[in-house]
């Protein structure tokens, strides 16, 4: 799990490229679009203008280079021409990144054209949870730490954390340890060292926790049919605390 001086360079470049993606993303108007063509301009531009690997597709048999998760879509949504990105909405890009054996994972939740209040604030409160989390990485933490800051960030807002799923180790491999919960309680679980590398991706449910999995063995929706998102980074444990590999330009830094 503690990676070289070497490793954290190496690890840091590949957060690097990745940010580049998404402020790439930024600047594209995705409204219109289908989550396919969204998916084949993030391959390219990894690919042809990063010259960096993709590290999702192929990775358990997936065929994309990431996932695309609509409105109820919690998470591993399945990228389709079929799947057109309206006005209203709201979408999570979630994207690996491998630059030189080592990789980068992040996601943002996008709002599409004119979104209505309700979703614009629980897409806010789940990116301010994930920096809650953040916030709490340095030496001489616990995991617990981290779960309960986004926990409790996110039930005073009147949200819910999904449990089924959780940020991870991240290196060599895009699945490391440790496992990385969203919830817990202070002083719990494994002690933070310096040369962590994991990620820290909290998504919050507008409505209860529930969730089901679809027939196409990949995509996961909300049970009560209300909106969920997420936000995602790669974290570094330094010395005195922590540096976020896959910080954008203009993105905060606490």
């Amino acid at each position: 799990m503690i990676k070289t001086p070497e490793e954290r360079l190496l690890m840091a470049e590949s957060g690097r490229l990745l940010a580049h993606v998404f402020e790439a993303l930024d600047t594209l108007q995705l409204e219109g679009m289908s989550t396919l063509q969204v998916n084949d301009w993030v391959e390219r531009f990894i690919v042809d203008e990063l010259q960096a690997r993709p590290a999702s597709k192929g990775q358990y048999g997936f065929e994309y280079v990431l996932n695309t998760s609509i409105d109820t879509v919690v998470c591993h949504g399945v990228p389709s021409a079929n799947d057109i990105l309206r006005a209203g909405s709201i979408v999570n890009l979630d994207i690996t990144l491998e630059k030189n054996g080592f990789m980068a994972d992040s996601s943002k939740t996008y709002l599409i054209g004119e979104v209505d209040y309700a979703a614009k604030r629980l897409v806010r409160v789940t990116r301010e949870a994930m920096w809650k989390g953040i916030e709490m990485v340095r030496p001489g933490a616990t995991l617990g730490d981290i779960g309960f800051a986004i926990q409790q960030h996110a039930k005073a807002h009147g949200y819910s954390v999904v449990k089924e799923f959780c940020g991870h180790g991240i290196g060599r491999e895009m699945h490391e340890e440790p496992q990385v919960l969203h919830y817990g309680l202070r002083g719990e679980g494994l002690e933070l060292e310096e040369g962590m590398t994991f990620t820290i991706e909290p998504m919050i449910n507008q409505g209860r926790a529930a969730i089901e999995h679809s027939d196409d063995g990949w995509t996961v929706t909300t049970r009560d049919k209300k909106l969920s998102a997420q936000f995602e980074h790669t974290v570094l444990v330094t010395a005195d605390g922590v540096q976020v590999l896959t910080l954008r330009e203009g993105e905060r830094t606490a």
